[in-house]
């Protein structure tokens, strides 16, 4: 069985299960605002540990000899995760300012000043680390009004998760932010098809890196496609391995 095919059984069975009760939805839905918090934001470099983000988040505790800047970040993303979930149950097509919104919130403390703006910088912008060419700032109005038009004709569907993902990193629209806000993109097309969200973790990030400078470079999707997938597969049976745990065996047979 293919990945692909292992996520449509995977779908298949999350369709047939019932509504979480209130009780246990409002859990998992705190559960992927920390994790996903903490993930999104460690993949770039932020200090705090999980437990340390589920105490900013949960309760605004300042968390003593880390730097203000990650206590920020995590508040941001909260408000990012919050916003993308707004969005996908209004159920609207994504256009190019719910992208510039999300991007707004997710440095909305943290850097206010490119808070939702391309970036103005005229050098040559590059990504440490990486190969990739990026496009000059003043190309990326227009690759945004593409990639926008692309994003609107596009299923709802992993396929174009992954995708808008991959393309918006490659215009990397953004002085900074732009992965955090890829990341959050990618999942609120998730949440619009009826996926739960993806979460890469911290120790991921050599295969996530490599695939996506993969595709960068050599134009090479399947490194990109694989890993995604696998990630959504991971995604789902978390999910599904909780849905029928609250629902008890007469739920998981339905």
């Amino acid at each position: 069985m293919t990945d692909s095919d292992r996520i449509s059984v995977l779908k298949r069975r999350l369709d047939a299960l019932r509504l979480l009760s209130k009780g246990a939805l409002e859990s998992l839905e705190a559960w992927y605002e920390v994790e996903l918090t903490y993930t999104s934001n460690a993949l770039e470099g932020n200090t705090l540990a999980r437990q340390e983000t589920a105490l900013v988040l949960g309760q605004g505790i300042t968390v003593r000899g880390k730097p203000l800047k990650d206590h920020l970040e995590a508040i941001d993303h909260q408000d990012a995760w919050r916003f993308v979930r707004e969005l996908a149950q209004r159920g609207a097509p994504i256009v190019e300012y719910d992208i510039r919104q999300i991007h707004a919130l997710v440095l909305g403390r943290s850097d206010r000043d490119e808070a939702g703006r391309y970036s103005q910088r005229q050098r040559q912008r590059m990504i440490l680390g990486s190969l990739a060419v990026l496009p000059s700032p003043a190309e990326v109005p227009a690759l945004m009004g593409d990639f926008a038009r692309w994003l609107a004709a596009a299923p709802a569907d992993p396929a174009t998760a992954g995708e808008a993902h991959y393309r918006l990193v490659a215009i990397h629209p953004f002085t900074d932010g732009n992965g955090r806000t890829a990341r959050l993109l990618m999942n609120l097309i998730l949440l619009q098809a009826g996926f739960p969200p993806v979460v890469i973790a911290p120790e991921q990030r050599p295969d996530y890196v490599d695939a996506l400078e993969t595709r960068h470079v050599s134009g090479d999707t399947a490194p990109w496609q694989a890993f995604m997938e696998a990630r959504l597969i991971e995604s789902l049976e978390r999910y599904l391995e909780i849905l029928e745990k609250e629902q008890g065996p007469a739920g998981a047979g339905a």
